[in-house]
């Protein structure tokens, strides 16, 4: 791992606020220094072994020139993540690992922030991976934008031939719905964004992330902050590299819990409804109502599922033009991977017990 950017003692002066106490004038990069945010970046994983040496990389090469801490919060991972992680931590100081018993995403999180000494929180995930000016040009957005939140496009990425299809998928409006952090390249309010950069006492003052959710802990945490006054940001050069599922059946189990985690997240917080939110829920009703109705001979039950097929033809055939990826041609096992999941998610599984936690790391 990379070696600390600053000094000890620029760093030690940055914490506190305050220049140190030198008989010399100080220079103009030490007082500049001195202005910016200790920076902690967060992260709860779980059987990431695959990724997470990559995605420590990328954090620990950033170009930021304040302190900068990562704290990893690990849920008992089974699959060797935590040997690295200890590994990396006694290659660079700037590393700090505790404990997640509880094992979820949200409850990982809240113990990494009470761990973490930055006035700057950069949430990271086991599959993601930072530009090297990611944390600067967020800091700098959050104080020219007075937002509580600033965040920017979830950029999916892969490497197998499935991976590939899956993140075309997840990059695809048609295929992974309209939300801006997926598709926009204008900068401004937004109900949510992908990952987040925080101001520590408006999270804070809001009571951080809600341990109770499995999934959606980002859009329902961003809508607690929106209403309680505080500005969510989008900014699209806060692109982060995202390596999504490399399997059907993980991405089956991901977006099942995406669904009915999402049930949860909207049935405590009704006014945080999206349309686009319910475009899975339909197309699983519209199915089942035409399967009924080709049962009981019903004029027309094929129009739900000839739709259905015509979208995805079409997103086939686009996006293999448009990406010149022959990976591409998997879309038409890829999006009902995702569609109907979501949808059954939302409608029929229920939530609770441990069971509901998922292996993020899972392939």
């Amino acid at each position: 791992m990379g070696a600390p950017s600053i000094s000890p003692g620029c760093a030690a002066s940055i914490r506190t606020g305050t220049l140190r106490q030198s008989p010399a004038v100080p220079t103009q990069k030490e007082v500049r220094l001195s202005e910016l945010p200790h920076v902690s970046v967060v992260m709860a994983v779980r059987n990431e072994a695959a990724h997470i040496e990559t995605t420590l990389q990328a954090v620990l090469d950033q170009d930021y020139e304040g302190r900068l801490e990562v704290v990893v919060a690990d849920g008992r991972s089974t699959d060797g993540t935590l040997a690295i992680l200890r590994r990396c931590a006694s290659e660079d100081s700037r590393l700090k690992l505790v404990d997640n018993p509880e094992l979820g995403v949200a409850a990982g999180l809240n113990r990494a922030i009470d761990a973490a000494a930055g006035r700057v929180l950069v949430r990271c995930d086991g599959h993601a991976e930072f530009a090297p000016d990611y944390v600067r040009l967020a800091v700098g957005l959050l104080e020219e934008t007075g937002a509580a939140n600033v965040g920017g496009k979830q950029d999916a990425a892969g490497t197998s031939t499935l991976q590939r299809a899956i993140a075309i998928a997840m990059n695809s409006p048609a295929a992974a719905g309209t939300a801006r952090f997926r598709h926009s390249s204008q900068a401004g309010p937004a109900d949510t964004v992908y990952l987040g950069v925080f101001d520590r006492r408006a999270l804070e003052e809001v009571g951080g992330f809600d341990p109770t959710l499995v999934r959606n802990q980002d859009f329902e945490l961003n809508h607690r902050l929106r209403k309680s006054g505080n500005l969510v940001w989008f900014d699209p050069r806060l692109a982060v590299t995202y390596h999504p599922r490399s399997s059907l059946r993980a991405l089956w189990r991901q977006y099942l819990d995406y669904g009915r985690w999402k049930r949860v997240m909207l049935l405590r917080n009704p006014g945080a409804l999206a349309a686009r939110q319910l475009a899975a829920p339909a197309l699983v009703i519209g199915l089942i109502g035409a399967a009924i109705g080709a049962g009981i001979g019903v004029p027309f039950w094929w129009i739900p599922p000839a739709g259905y097929g015509m979208l995805i033809a079409v997103t086939t055939l686009w996006e293999t033009i448009r990406r010149r990826d022959r990976a591409a041609w998997l879309l038409p096992a890829v999006m009902p991977a995702m569609h109907l999941a979501w949808g059954i998610g939302f409608l029929f599984v229920p939530t609770g017990g441990r069971l509901a936690i998922p292996v993020e790391g899972s392939s």
